[in-house]
């Protein structure tokens, strides 16, 4: 990271001078090192899911300035296991249709034109990417737009990337037994008796579908569980409390890129948010899960995903 952080800092001093004020070439030095997080975030995206051959982002300081009115070079160079290199424009937008002027779109079209490269659209919605070719993008009654339910159908994301969708199997989960050691405090409340207790752990276990005990789980599948938002359930006894997280019967499906987002935000302090420029820059985005898919193939076989 340390050849990173000058090339940073060697930005900054190039954009506001060697004589700027410290306190601003410091502000935009973590300005920068907070990077573009969609852009960002999409490439960990492509970099884990396990099928992308390369991805890059493209240099928009493009000459002579007159180019411009023709040209816009996209975010993103990407090539995938089954496709050649494809053109992409990452957008991140909170509202279900995604709209592009349409000089704009134009410009980003030529450029993929001259070099005859497909370009495709990476647009993430309340943090579900989609993957789509741009001449999925229709003229309304001024600019080109998409619904978020027209980019579903349309995604590439699983077809080239290799995104899946997957659930954790009702009844499979961890299950934590703590020892009783040292009654803290006792106190009468209007739901019942409140007790604090020193205690420790004693007992680690894991359960598959229907709640069936399977203490031989490996540690990518027990991983697993931390992707997901398991509910959680305490059984007391006179000399034990057992903390049950277990996945329910309605919980829906999920994305394996949103699955990357609750690995990273695992090990992270509250409040604490995901930095993606330093997370593409790591050996592995994430390094206790390093091949999600064959994470999932083992936990399929052992009855903890379905």
């Amino acid at each position: 990271m340390a050849d990173d952080d000058d090339r940073l800092i060697q930005e900054v001093l190039a954009e506001l001078g060697r004589d700027a004020d410290p306190a601003q070439i410091a502000e935009q030095v973590r300005r920068l090192d907070r990077g573009l997080p969609a852009e960002d975030e999409f490439i960990a995206v492509c970099s884990w899911l396990g099928k992308t051959r390369l991805i890059h982002k493209l240099d928009q300081h493009q000459a002579p300035s007159h180019s411009r009115a023709v040209y816009q070079v996209p975010d993103l160079l990407a090539m995938y296991e089954n496709s050649g290199p494809v053109l992409i424009e990452v957008k991140s937008k909170k509202t279900p249709t995604l709209s592009f002027r349409p000089d704009y779109l134009a410009r980003l079209q030529a450029y993929a034109d001259v070099l005859q490269i497909p370009l495709l659209i990476a647009w993430k919605y309340h943090g579900i990417w989609t993957l789509f070719e741009a001449r999925h993008l229709s003229l309304a009654k001024k600019n080109f737009n998409i619904r978020f339910d027209a980019a579903m159908t349309e995604n590439l994301l699983g077809i080239l990337a290799g995104d899946v969708a997957y659930k954790i199997a009702p009844g499979a989960g961890v299950h934590l037994r703590f020892k009783k050691e040292e009654l803290l405090a006792s106190e009468e409340t209007v739901e019942g008796l409140n007790e604090q207790w020193q205690m420790r752990v004693d007992k680690v276990g894991f359960t598959s579908a229907g709640g069936t005990p399977a203490d031989t789980l490996d540690n990518d599948v027990t991983t697993l569980f931390t992707t997901w938002d398991l509910s959680e359930r305490q059984v007391h006894s006179e000399s034990h409390i057992e903390m049950q997280f277990v996945a329910g019967e309605d919980d829906g499906m999920m994305f394996g890129h949103m699955a990357l987002v609750h690995l990273l935000n695992w090990p992270l302090r509250d409040g604490e948010q995901i930095n993606w420029r330093h997370a593409i820059r790591r050996e592995s985005v994430v390094g206790n899960l390093a091949n999600f898919t064959q994470a999932l193939q083992r936990a399929l076989s052992m009855s903890v995903q379905n």
